[in-house]
């Protein structure tokens, strides 16, 4: 199963700060200390990333009753499938991980600087979105070369596509065991700074709406402006 090579991911200090759930313009202004502390922890923490992006293209032979029928016998269901993917030709299944080195350099550090420790958790939730983020845009380019549409990425914990309903369908299509990321019992993923994901891609295929329409958080999340893309 090909594993994208090529993508890694750019992410700064407010990108860092935002992952920590804080307004970098608010820190900036009221803590600045913390600016520095998470820039340091950029520094510190980058080397520990572990960046890798296991895909697979499959194609789609037929939906019925919220259920998509891919080749080789592949299976994909729900509501938020049905409503995005029904005119997909293919789907590409995408699993982005930056590896369990940096979350336990920050599970070491916590012990002794649970500030640090905090911010380099960050930097992997940063840094695991915008890898992500790059995944998805590097995919979306190529489907757009051949004059095709695509989907938002879909993520299972969306809205109508739960954790439990989600995860098992991706990770039975996968051989995730190429990048060491497994799924527990409780439908977690490890190494934890792991995402998911599915995009379709067809001629018919006309991409609305955004990820964050369909998140958990979407009444409630204070970030929403900042993510004009598609994803």
């Amino acid at each position: 199963m090909p594993i994208l090579e090529g993508i890694s991911p750019i992410i700064d200090v407010d990108q860092v700060l935002k992952a920590q759930g804080a307004d970098p313009k608010t820190i900036r202004k009221r803590k600045p200390q913390l600016v520095k502390i998470a820039q340091k922890a950029l520094e510190q923490g980058y080397p520990y990333l572990d960046s890798k992006v296991l895909f697979r293209e499959i194609d789609v032979l037929s939906l019925k009753h919220e259920r998509l029928q891919l080749e080789d016998q592949g299976v994909l269901k729900g509501k938020l499938i049905a409503e995005h993917l029904g005119p997909a030709a293919k789907v590409i299944l995408i699993l982005c991980t930056i590896g369990s080195r940096l979350e336990d350099y920050s599970l070491k550090t916590i012990k002794s600087d649970p500030v640090m420790g905090l911010a380099l958790e960050g930097v992997g939730s940063a840094a695991v979105e915008a890898l992500a983020n790059a995944a998805c845009n590097y995919f979306e380019e190529k489907a757009h070369e051949e004059n095709l549409g695509s989907t938002i990425p879909l993520s299972p914990g969306m809205i109508r596509w739960s954790v439990e309903e989600g995860q098992p369908q991706i990770f039975k299509l996968l051989d995730t065991d190429e990048i060491g990321v497994s799924l527990t019992t409780s439908y977690l993923m490890l190494p934890r700074k792991t995402l998911s994901m599915v995009i379709g891609i067809g001629a018919d295929i006309k991409a609305g709406g955004k990820t964050c329409d369909y998140c958990q958080m979407n009444e409630t999340c204070v970030y929403q402006h900042q993510y004009t893309s598609s994803h």
